[in-house]
């Protein structure tokens, strides 16, 4: 037996020996009553089977500790065989995590070498980048500078062009009112002139009639020419510039604006001829007969780069007591782009000068509703958003800060005598051109007044026209094509 059994067993003779000395003890005392036997026997029975009991008690402890033992053995004996696989597998893995160790360690001394190496090119690249940075900072200093003083240039070139091209035209304006004045001296000294005498009659001394037309000529050029040095540049308005501005004729009326409305019978331009063949300017000529939807003019191919600037210019007749419209450009995003038209409901003889709806400008074109064929040409250019109104080489209207800076985008439909309300389509009866036209072209450029003058003269076209009516691709409705040498005699 293992050691817990011996101890078990001392116990119980240990407890068998109290057991007996109490009771001898009893049966020694005299000073206890004597009971009978048969009560001592159950007594003693009694304790037997509870000594039965205990050792049995123990014995089964006795027994479960011997089992508990033996299997606590066979469990030291697993324990201690995995603690040996244990130390060996931990053994294994020292050895392992030192060997790892070792290339780690090799590893970061090549690193911490790598590492300067780097540093020190960083360093340099440092010292490098401040370097050029400081370079490119003095760079950009002095680039900036030139951009803003390129800008100011720039800047200063535009508005000294704009107000050359302004005073270009206000000189074309006089010199066109300074050639009518002289027109009506001369035709005044004309008369003034007696009819030569007969053959037979003795030629007379030189007349003194002539030397006073002379006289009278050259001190009205010295008064022109001092009252145009006084005059201040013309300002931007719609009406009549002041130094182009004539008193109205007979039977005119003054409109809201300032303008001189077309008279009733208006009188013979000085630059129109009187006789066929005397001033005459010829071409194809488009009519459109009446009010419709139908009659309509497409230009092809329409612009083909964005546009800056512009001058439209043509020979117009009117045959109805509005306008309508000339010309119509329309694009995908804005079906306004670039319009001159007049609707039944404006002031008779007034048009509206669209660029990127909703911008216009009122324009005032009362003349052309006598029925006769008139020179107009409409020009604009983004730089101040200037633009330019000339009737018969006249300059009627100008103005400034219209669309400046705008551009006038390409791909678009370009249509006459039509309005658009989108792209090739949607005309309104009320906005369709009556009349006639002929000599119709475009630039992309501004016209200065004596290129203006010599196409109202019949002469030849300024160069780079983008598009004339030889661009004119399907007429549609009734719109009629004619030849004609001299618009005078074009019915």
């Amino acid at each position: 037996m293992g050691c817990s059994g011996r101890k078990t067993l001392s116990f119980f003779l240990i407890f068998v020996l109290v057991y007996l000395h109490g009771a001898l003890s009893q049966e020694a005392n005299p000073a206890g009553p004597r009971k009978p036997l048969f009560e001592r026997l159950r007594r003693l029975e009694e304790q037997f089977r509870r000594f039965q009991e205990v050792t049995l008690t123990h014995l089964q402890g006795i027994a479960n500790n011997y089992n508990v033992s033996y299997n606590i053995d066979i469990r030291f004996q697993s324990l201690a065989e995995e603690s040996q696989a244990m130390a060996l597998v931990i053994n294994q893995t020292k050895a392992a995590v030192q060997r790892e160790l070792a290339h780690l360690k090799a590893w970061v001394r090549k690193i911490q070498r790598r590492s300067r190496k780097t540093e020190a090119r960083l360093q340099a690249l440092d010292l490098a980048l401040s370097e050029k940075s400081q370079l490119w900072a003095q760079e950009r200093i002095v680039q900036k500078d030139v951009t803003s003083g390129a800008t100011l240039d720039r800047q200063a070139l535009q508005d000294m062009l704009a107000h050359l091209t302004h005073q270009v035209h206000n000189q074309g304006a006089r010199l066109a009112a300074l050639e009518n004045q002289l027109q009506v001296v001369n035709l005044r000294t004309a008369a003034l002139v007696p009819a030569p005498a007969p053959a037979q009659a003795p030629t007379p001394a030189p007349s003194e009639q002539p030397h006073l037309s002379s006289l009278k000529l050259q001190r009205g050029w010295q008064a022109l020419r001092a009252a145009s040095k006084h005059r201040s540049p013309a300002q931007d308005s719609a009406a009549h510039p002041q130094e182009t501005r004539e008193p109205p004729a007979s039977g005119s009326h003054q409109v809201p604006d300032g303008t001189a409305a077309a008279p009733r019978n208006p009188p013979q331009q000085a630059w129109i001829p009187k006789r066929p063949g005397e001033m005459c300017s010829g071409g194809l000529v488009l009519t459109f007969p009446n009010s419709s939807t139908e009659n309509m003019v497409s230009l092809s191919p329409g612009f083909l780069t964005a546009l800056r600037a512009l001058s439209f210019c043509s020979w117009i007749r009117t045959a109805s007591g509005h306008l309508g419209t000339l010309i119509s450009y329309a694009t995908e995003d804005n079906d306004n782009k670039l319009v001159l038209y007049g609707r039944d409901s404006l002031v008779p003889g007034s048009i509206h000068f669209v660029i990127g709806d909703p911008a216009f400008r009122e324009l005032p074109l009362q003349l052309l509703l006598d029925r006769q064929w008139h020179h107009v040409c409409v020009i604009w250019t983004s730089i101040q958003g200037r633009y330019w109104l000339h009737v018969d080489r006249r300059l009627v209207a100008t103005g400034s800060h219209f669309r400046e800076g705008y551009e006038i985008p390409p791909g678009g439909s370009l249509v006459l005598g039509q309005e658009q309300d989108s792209v090739g389509g949607r005309f309104d009866i009320s906005e369709a051109f009556v009349g006639s036209m002929s000599g119709l072209a475009i630039w992309d450029r501004v016209l200065v007044p004596g290129e203006v003058a010599n196409l109202a003269i019949g002469k030849e076209l300024p160069r780079g026209a983008i598009l004339t009516l030889a661009n004119a691709t399907p007429v549609g409705g009734f719109v009629q094509r004619a030849n004609c040498t001299c618009l005078e005699l074009c019915l």
